[in-house]
């Protein structure tokens, strides 16, 4: 079982004949993900390497294709209007990538979507994986820009503000025979459309989940917020990680969330948190795997 995406779901790409959304589209496709379509107004009636039509707009190719998913690589200015492209087509599932989308936009993304029957994954994320049996992993669903080589299919979900600690995570647990269910890359932008909670929530629900290693970083509340439930509501063994101990206030690192300020979302307040609802926590970066192997036994 999966999270989100399984092998069988049907991606377009919207941005699918820029630069950035050609090269990861080709890396999707393989990996045997299910890239049924693409969007770029304009270019109705080509083809993306001569094998993934192009329409003008999400609701066309959606009707055309049957798609259910969307990977937003549009450049800032259009991402928002992108988005709610995609949200008006009844699409399941956005996973936006781009970074550098204007908060104020988000804002009203962020509004657009309540009520919707479409979850958002990002923006300024690396995407969603759930990979499949074959070599590499291949065969499973790829949206987004993770290493999909990396993965390995199994019961183990991952979410995370950080993409390269995302990939680290998993490849320690690949490296440890450990498979992943469903690996999340939710971003760390102030106005994300999931939070680890939201995520944390369909792992707990999925009988495919067996553990769960959720990262995060200073700034915001999110994952004290994801460890009060924890504590009350998970029934499966989780570990974590909070980046950015060493960071001084005011101080932004990395992500246009990560910043403490007045005095809140300390690393030290995310990780007292995480500890008090039976996380285990790893104190650097290489123990993320070691910490959940540890509760798994």
């Amino acid at each position: 079982m999966a999270i989100l995406v399984k092998p069988d779901t049907k991606v377009l790409i919207q941005g699918i004949t820029g630069n950035f959304g050609g090269r990861h589209t080709r890396l999707s496709l393989d990996y045997g993900s299910q890239i049924v379509a693409g969007v770029t107004p304009g270019k109705t009636g080509q083809k993306f390497e001569d094998q993934v039509p192009i329409f003008d707009g999400v609701a066309e190719a959606a009707r055309e294709t049957g798609a259910t998913a969307s990977a937003i690589f549009v450049p800032p200015p259009f991402a928002a209007d992108a988005i709610l492209e995609a949200v008006d087509a009844g699409l399941e599932l956005v996973v936006a990538i781009t970074e550098g989308i204007p908060v104020r936009d988000m804002i009203e993304v962020k509004a657009a979507i309540q009520g919707s029957s479409t979850r958002l994954i990002g923006p300024n994320c690396p995407g969603v994986v759930t990979p499949g049996t074959g070599k590499d992993s291949q065969g499973g669903c790829r949206i987004g820009i993770a290493p999909g080589y990396i993965h390995k299919a199994g019961d183990i979900g991952v979410v995370s503000r950080s993409g390269t600690l995302t990939y680290e995570a998993v490849w320690q647990l690949t490296c440890n025979g450990l498979g992943q269910s469903t690996c999340v890359g939710i971003g760390g932008d102030p106005v994300p459309g999931s939070t680890h909670l939201d995520i944390i929530k369909l792992f707990n629900d999925d009988p495919g989940t067996r553990g769960i290693i959720m990262i995060g970083e200073i700034g915001g509340s999110a994952e004290e917020e994801a460890a009060a439930w924890i504590k009350e509501n998970c029934n499966k063994p989780v570990a974590g990680f909070i980046a950015g101990t060493t960071a001084p206030p005011g101080r932004r690192m990395g992500h246009a969330g990560a910043i403490i300020s007045g005095g809140k979302g300390t690393a030290e307040a995310k990780i007292t948190a995480m500890e008090a609802a039976g996380i285990s926590v790893a104190e650097t970066p290489s123990q993320m795997a070691d910490a959940l192997i540890k509760i798994l036994k």
